[in-house]
């Protein structure tokens, strides 16, 4: 067994988003126009901060639960059909929920699953992608991004990040070879890759673009959805996310073939209506797949949350806009970088200090003002993990790791140094859809009081 190196991500224990979020204290109440000056206000705000509650941003898509899905949720149990495709009465809440997210996000075709772990192996059965095949991905990223490469039996390899967090376009266009199938372009912590590059890069190389937007439901680079751009985009809508019935996912596509082959396989390999009416002749044989077919319910939710993200989105991009802009001008301050900062969730601000000592003290004295502030949250470091290191699978003769190229490779500190040096780095200050002006007014003060001093 190979250890895994103490503390590789810095010296503050990783913390789950769960805790996160919930150890902040209580959600942020209604917001108002911004319409004041934060700089002005910020030394009132700064001395007033001891005394005030913790500034918590919540679960955003609980935030926004009314009668809308307890409506729609009442329909499914008045009507007794539970299960998409039949019933008592014909069920239309996934249905519904697939053709108005797909229309939301400007693709030809949505399919509704139950996870975005499950959206993820789906897309990579559309592209089929598997044994002999490289899949390049940030090494800071969610597990599922992983798995669902080993789970197909192809191999991981992993590129650095940059500083906007996500997968470093230089470093995944280094890391090709022949064997390179595709990238997962994964949308990290509210902001959009760099597309423009990688999607130049993949398509002179031929190789397939995966979007995972698992974190960034809603975002946009340059006017065009995510999840959209490349040849298959997936998302999430499990409670940490954008909207969210608890669980579930969907894959976006306009490749008819990638679609059949993803809606297939989200149903033990067969394809029933909607979808045949949708793509309109089969493309694809019968082949073994999963069953990740989303209930009635989950759709009943989704649908009412699908028309409330635009406004949960605006509170995000308010909050986040007014703490920027009241931050932007201190003296040598590092911002994340932003290839396009129209397209940004507002998940978060980010700031970045000289070396994870200087972090880790900027971090506790904005949490002792209150201020939900942290490291890098909601995903990991995978080539450091034990199991990632050790190339652990559920069987030892997986194909995955079996060939030559998956017993030559090496995962561990050394492939991912430029990413551990940037995660060690970065303050994340959490942002709320419903955050007041002054919330923001204090966020903005406790910032401007605490860099200049940890900087």
């Amino acid at each position: 067994m190979v250890p895994r190196p103490k503390d590789e991500c810095g010296g503050a224990p990783r913390v789950s988003r769960r805790r996160f979020l919930t150890a902040a204290g209580a959600t942020a109440a209604s917001s108002a126009a911004v319409g004041l000056s934060l700089k002005a206000k910020s030394a009132a705000a700064s001395s007033a901060a001891s005394s005030e509650q913790a500034i918590s941003p919540g679960f955003f898509a609980s935030q926004f639960y009314d009668a809308r899905e307890k409506e729609a949720l009442s329909d499914v149990v008045e009507t007794g059909s539970p299960f998409r495709f039949w019933g008592p009465a014909e069920p239309k809440k996934v249905k519904a929920f697939e053709e108005e997210f797909a229309k939301y996000m400007g693709a030809k075709y949505a399919l509704a699953v139950t996870s975005g772990t499950a959206a993820l192996d789906c897309a990579v059965a559309g592209l089929e992608i598997g044994p002999g095949d490289e899949v390049i991905m940030p090494a800071y990223s969610w597990w599922s991004d992983y798995t669902c490469v080993v789970q197909a039996g192809a191999l991981p390899v992993f590129g650095d990040i940059d500083r906007s967090l996500c997968l470093d376009p230089e470093d995944f266009a280094r890391k090709i070879t022949p064997r390179t199938k595709a990238v997962i372009a994964v949308h990290l912590l509210g902001g959009p890759c760099d597309m423009d590059p990688i999607m130049e890069t993949a398509r002179k190389k031929g190789i397939a673009v995966l979007e995972d937007a698992a974190q960034c439901v809603g975002g946009f680079s340059h006017g065009k959805k995510l999840g959209a751009i490349g040849d298959v985009g997936i998302y999430s809508f499990q409670l940490n996310k954008m909207i969210s019935s608890g669980e579930g996912g969907a894959v976006v596509t306009d490749n008819p073939l990638i679609y059949e082959r993803a809606a297939r396989f989200h149903d033990v390999g067969i394809l029933r209506n909607p979808f045949r009416e949708r793509l309109g002749k089969s493309q694809v044989g019968e082949f073994g797949g999963e069953n990740f077919r989303m209930s009635e319910f989950t759709g009943a939710v989704l649908g009412a949350q699908l028309s409330k993200l635009d406004t949960m989105l605006a509170g995000l991009r308010r909050a986040a806009g007014a703490v920027l802009d009241g931050i932007r001008d201190l003296p040598g301050i590092r911002l994340r970088k932003q290839p396009d900062p129209k397209g940004d969730q507002g998940y978060g601000v980010y700031f970045e200090l000289q070396n994870k000592e200087a972090r880790n003290r900027g971090i506790a004295e904005l949490n002792k003002r209150g201020i939900p502030a942290g490291t890098l949250s909601g995903s990991v470091i995978l080539p450091i993990e034990r199991s990632v290191m050790n190339k652990q699978t559920r069987h030892p003769k997986w194909p995955s790791f079996t060939s030559p190229e998956g017993r030559a490779i090496q995962y561990g500190p050394d492939c991912c140094r430029q990413t551990q040096a940037i995660f060690d780095r970065f303050v994340q200050v959490r942002m709320g859809p419903k955050y007041t002006d002054s919330m923001i007014a204090r966020i903005v003060a406790a910032i401007r009081e605490v860099y200049p001093a940890v900087s």
